[in-house]
């Protein structure tokens, strides 16, 4: 099966879980998957299953993708805010759905491949090496936040880079096993929770969820 195939097959099974957005399914339809993956990955890069990228992390299946992208109810134009980069797919795809992205990761080798690599694909995202729990507040504040780690709490941080309005969606609970995905809509002082379901996430690593647990 060539990668035109599997993707078409991607995007039907993403219809059939239940991914409506025409726009959503159009941002994963645009974008080559098979490039975001290790080379001994590229034949099942389609396959609805995170997939290891090294340093311990993952690319998400492509329901979560597209499930947490259709979250975020992106329209064009709109600031974005990824915390952990990755292999740099979720930032691609929320470029194709015309996001201003700015994307921060930790691990210095991933910065390093995600930035080469959506630049080399012509992705116009702003990529920055660093600790995701203290967000990116020099282009806050952001109409939608992405996190793609499990963290026992929402960081204070982001909430506040968060406009008014805007959504976050982050996956909370214990890392390496499952936790909840949860969409959180700020509107004013409020904080409107919804959980969207179980979900498997890598732990969101970070000095300051260090300093605060001990």
């Amino acid at each position: 099966m060539d990668e035109q195939e599997a993707q078409a097959r991607m995007i039907a099974l993403l219809k059939e879980q239940g991914i409506t957005n025409p726009r959503v399914l159009q941002a994963m339809a645009a974008v080559p998957r098979h490039l975001f993956v290790p080379e001994g990955y590229v034949e099942v890069a389609y396959g609805d299953f995170a997939l290891p990228i090294g340093h311990r992390q993952t690319i998400s299946q492509p329901y979560i993708v597209a499930l947490m992208t259709e979250a975020l109810e992106i329209s064009p134009g709109d600031r974005v805010l990824e915390i952990g980069t990755g292999s740099g797919y979720q930032a691609a795809v929320l470029a194709e759905l015309g996001a201003d992205v700015y994307t921060v990761e930790r691990i210095s080798a991933l910065y390093e491949e995600a930035k080469a690599r959506l630049q080399a694909l012509g992705y116009q995202v702003h990529c920055k090496q660093g600790d995701g729990y203290e967000g990116w507040p020099e282009f806050a504040p952001y109409h939608g936040i992405i996190v793609t780690a499990a963290a026992p709490e929402v960081p204070s941080p982001l909430l506040e880079q968060l406009a008014d309005g805007g959504r976050l969606v982050i996956p909370l609970g214990a890392g390496y096993g499952y936790q909840n995905l949860w969409k959180i809509v700020k509107e004013g002082e409020r904080l409107h929770k919804m959980n969207l379901g179980s979900v498997a996430f890598v732990p969101f690593v970070s000095r300051q969820l260090r300093h605060r647990q001990s």
